[in-house]
């Protein structure tokens, strides 16, 4: 259980915090949707789960133990908004073993295999991939080092209807085994597998139905 108290991000530079007196909880195998306009505090919020950002106050406890931003850094797996800028490897080989170079040919086509690549080849560039693809590459670089949390930044954002629906349906498969909190402004058909929603205005947080949120959403155009 991830549980988050009276969390607060307040920056010296900013004159009000970003970040408001969080609160928040998410049990294992659940899937919490954080749905809020640019500028929000959405990133912010992943970001310091992750361990890449400090807070300025509050607490953050997995089950019973206070976390520190080393302790983040492992127990998450951060896919920020645009993972395929971030791709460092001339093939999906060299970017799923960055940092990992021991990794063994199983494990690889285990991580490939849970986010449907298995049927490519290792030494497909990364950046051939479609959009749909690079999402799910991300996907198997954070599960690569078995995170108990998988942190996720507008994961849908630029994708056409059909790759936004993989990539729902794998979500939905991935919170049978990993912890998800994502961040969105736009929460569309996430919300269909979303355990827990919250909104986020102007760094408060505040709790949300997904069913009474998915009323009256106009239906996509297929």
């Amino acid at each position: 259980m991830l549980y988050l108290r009276n969390l607060v991000y307040h920056p010296a530079a900013t004159p009000t915090a970003i970040l408001k007196s969080i609160n928040l909880e998410l049990a294992p195998k659940q899937m919490g949707l954080v749905i809020g306009p640019s500028g929000s505090g959405k990133s912010t919020l992943l970001e310091i789960l992750a361990g890449l950002a400090q807070k300025t106050s509050g607490a953050i406890h997995w089950r019973s133990q206070e976390l520190t931003p080393e302790h983040l850094q492992q127990l998450g797996g951060l896919v920020f908004q645009f993972p395929e800028r971030h791709f460092c490897g001339s093939t999906i080989l060299d970017e799923l073993r960055l940092g990992h170079p021991e990794l063994g040919k199983e494990r690889i086509e285990q991580a490939l295999q849970q986010v449907g690549l298995a049927h490519l080849p290792l030494k497909t560039s990364p950046h051939s991939l479609s959009g749909g693809q690079q999402r799910r590459l991300a996907l198997a670089v954070q599960l690569i080092r078995q995170p108990y949390l998988l942190l996720l930044d507008e994961p849908t954002a630029g994708l056409d209807w059909s790759m936004r629906q993989q990539l729902v349906s794998l979500l939905a498969k991935l919170k049978q085994d990993w912890s998800l909190l994502i961040v969105t402004h736009d929460a569309g058909d996430l919300l269909a597998i979303a355990d827990q929603c919250w909104t986020l205005n102007h760094g408060e947080l505040a709790p949300a139905d997904p069913a009474k949120l998915a009323i009256g959403r106009p239906q996509p155009v297929r």
